[in-house]
């Protein structure tokens, strides 16, 4: 089992101030259209060149339409390259849009 967030236990830890690093793998039309403020984005495809940019300093929530790709990057991540710090955002922006944030466009 993949280590996991729900949307709103990260809503609840951005509340408190905790510093957490927001990673979306979608593609950049999907990040365009909407995202969760303060987020950065690796497309899921440019992880193989890019994983050095994840940070190791502090927990990491992966980010997708529904949660697949985001789940992928995770065992990717953790699995090439032994990072532990990884949380899985449980249904992604999606699941954000309809239960915390309604402001983000749901598509």
């Amino acid at each position: 089992m993949l280590p996991d967030i729900t949307p709103e236990d990260l809503h609840a830890r951005l509340q408190q101030g905790q510093a957490l690093h927001l990673l979306d793998v979608r593609e950049p039309m999907e990040y365009e259209y909407c995202q969760i403020a303060g987020s950065a984005l690796i497309p899921l495809g440019d992880l193989t060149r890019r994983w050095e940019e994840v940070p190791t300093d502090r927990p990491v929530v992966l980010i997708c339409h529904h949660g697949v790709r985001s789940a992928q990057a995770l065992a990717f991540l953790q699995h090439r390259y032994g990072l532990s710090n990884l949380l899985n955002l449980r249904g992604g922006i999606h699941a954000w849009s309809v239960r915390v944030d309604p402001e983000v466009p749901v598509y």
